[in-house]
């Protein structure tokens, strides 16, 4: 296959095709029902979003629609469903409240490029190096995110001015008004009940959407008074291309960057979320970037909001029994349909209803299965899993990331560091006379920056010798520093006189090996050899020799 023919071949991985909608003639019906009940579950959080963000409810409504059904279209995930979230509002608020309102349509046009530039250069897999306890940690802290986020408004309390969902849940609870509260609280059990009802009756019953209506109905019939969804804006706005001001894209290219390694990051973690728990396959990360960069890209232009995966919704997509990317594309005109002519009657829906789904929700993301066999698979593990959790419920999304990665990276390189070891051996063949003055050490394992010091202290304390055999084949891994500290130890071995003999460099490590100064420390280039027994000989007559000497 030519240059050419792969690169055209690369460009259509990234592309959407027919094969995306090859399910589709089997499972369109609970796709729809999926989309439909994800659309009714997204439309308060759009609208919340967009005024937590300072854009304006109009703006994460207009996410919601147009970066959920490009994302859909686009993106590397069957199953995935894009908007709002509150981890960009998170980053977004500080932006708008900084450069204003007029700065929002650039960012996400400068982020929407970034992303997109990511899943073109094959970046999407990065996601892979992320371990298993850092995920499952994001997820939980997600999950207990999420259920905090409704407790303002299962109990219709204030939730202060706190960003932080615990803090805020907590106020909420002590400044609740009775009875009103009791009225939300009711109407989240209702909702509980009959998801959890529904699950008795089939796996992909749409709970969630029989819950919204059957407390809907209470709402009306009982006259309970109640907050509910209220206005909605009246449709969508001209879609306008921002103006590329040198100054404004030099002074947003710091916060660009950041929301866009928010949006990649939360994107594909949520995809990957997704894959476990739906059996729809697995995804593709760089295709995910790809959908996620013009998603955000056309929300901008339409006055929305850069768009991210969003776990939550994702999951609700997945337990109604989405199958394919219809279900995120019929949510997303859902919400269309909304705001033309539906406005009405979705205006009615308690929020208290909401908040209950979104609750069952999250307490369905916590598998308990899995945090006991992480917790009691090592130490290591359940320190990294718990420590991501927490930093995701009390600090920040991406911190928690780099905070579980950095940890996680700490405790594997101490585990291979263990691995590396350095071993005495006697040398080969019937022994002779002066051989106690030669000594034969095997390297083995990992020899890098932080292992060399520990594993090398043996041979530089070894006494009584004239010889130092160094035998590398063993040695697995070698960086840089494993190269200079075998430097050092063997010019600290020569100026005591002792000469160093290297027997098996693996061919991997000699370049490296020369360019360090390995090979060159030595006294000279015949004391390098492929064959122990060689080495042994040539050790054993230069003992004969200095015994003559003497």
């Amino acid at each position: 296959m030519s240059a050419i023919s792969r690169g055209f071949s690369a460009v259509r991985s990234l592309l959407p095709s027919a094969a995306d909608y090859r399910e589709a003639r089997r499972s369109w019906r609970p796709d729809l029902l999926a989309g439909l009940t994800v659309g009714i579950v997204a439309l308060p959080l759009a609208l919340a979003f967009g005024v937590s963000s300072g854009a304006g409810a109009e703006s994460g409504l207009v996410t919601a629609i147009v970066a959920g059904v490009v994302a859909a279209v686009f993106g590397g995930s069957p199953v995935q469903v894009s908007g709002p979230t509150g981890a960009m509002v998170v980053v977004l608020a500080p932006i708008i409240a900084a450069h204003g309102t007029g700065a929002l349509a650039l960012v996400c046009l400068l982020s929407g490029l970034i992303v997109l530039a990511a899943g073109a250069l094959r970046l999407g897999r990065t996601v892979s190096y992320i371990p298993w306890p850092v995920i499952e940690g994001f997820t939980l802290g997600i999950a207990v995110i999420i259920f905090l986020q409704q407790v303002p408004t299962a109990t219709g309390g204030d939730p202060g001015d706190s960003t932080n969902a615990a803090v805020a849940a907590v106020h909420s609870v002590l400044s609740a008004s009775w009875p009103k509260a009791g009225w939300s609280l009711a109407l989240v059990a209702v909702v509980v009940l009959v998801m959890l009802a529904s699950m008795r009756i089939h796996p992909r019953f749409p709970g969630s959407l029989a819950a919204i209506a059957v407390a809907s109905l209470l709402v009306a019939l009982l006259g309970i008074r109640v907050d509910v969804i209220g206005v909605l804006p009246a449709g969508l706005p001209t879609p306008v291309l921002p103006a590329l001001d040198p100054a404004a894209v030099a002074t947003l290219a710091g916060p660009a960057v950041a929301v866009a390694a928010l949006a990649a990051i939360e994107s594909l973690l949520s995809a990957r979320v997704a894959s476990t728990i739906a059996d729809t396959g697995p995804y593709d990360a760089d295709r995910e970037l790809v959908g996620q960069g013009l998603a955000s890209i056309a929300s901008g232009l339409f006055g929305g909001m850069p768009a991210t995966g969003a776990i939550a919704r994702t999951a609700v997509n997945v337990r109604s029994g989405a199958r394919t990317r219809v279900a995120a594309i019929t949510h997303g005109l859902l919400l269309l349909v909304v705001v033309v002519v539906g406005s009405a009657v979705v205006s009615r829906i308690p929020l208290a209803a909401l908040a209950g789904v979104l609750m069952v929700t999250a307490c369905r993301m916590i598998a308990l299965r899995t945090v006991r066999t992480i917790l009691g698979a090592s130490r290591s593990d359940a320190i990294v899993f718990l420590l991501t959790a927490v930093v995701t419920v009390s600090v920040d999304l991406i911190y928690a990331v780099v905070i579980g990665l950095l940890v996680a990276g700490f405790f594997a390189l101490r585990q291979l560091a263990r691995t590396s070891g350095v071993h005495r051996e006697e040398l080969p063949g019937t022994a002779r006379a002066g051989d106690e003055r030669i000594a034969v050490f095997r390297l083995e394992g990992a020899l890098f920056f932080g292992a060399a010091e520990r594993a090398l202290e043996r041979v530089s304390s070894a006494g009584g010798v004239e010889v130092v055999i160094l035998r590398m084949s063993q040695l697995q891994l070698l960086d840089a520093t494993g190269a200079q500290v075998i430097t050092e130890l063997i010019g600290a071995l020569e100026r005591r006189g002792i000469t160093v003999l290297i027997k098996g460099i693996r061919p991997d490590h000699v370049g490296l090996a020369e360019r360090v100064g390995v090979i060159s420390s030595l006294r000279h280039q015949n004391h390098l050899f492929d064959d122990l027994d060689t080495a042994a000989a040539h050790a054993r007559s230069h003992i004969a020799r200095s015994r003559t000497v003497e």
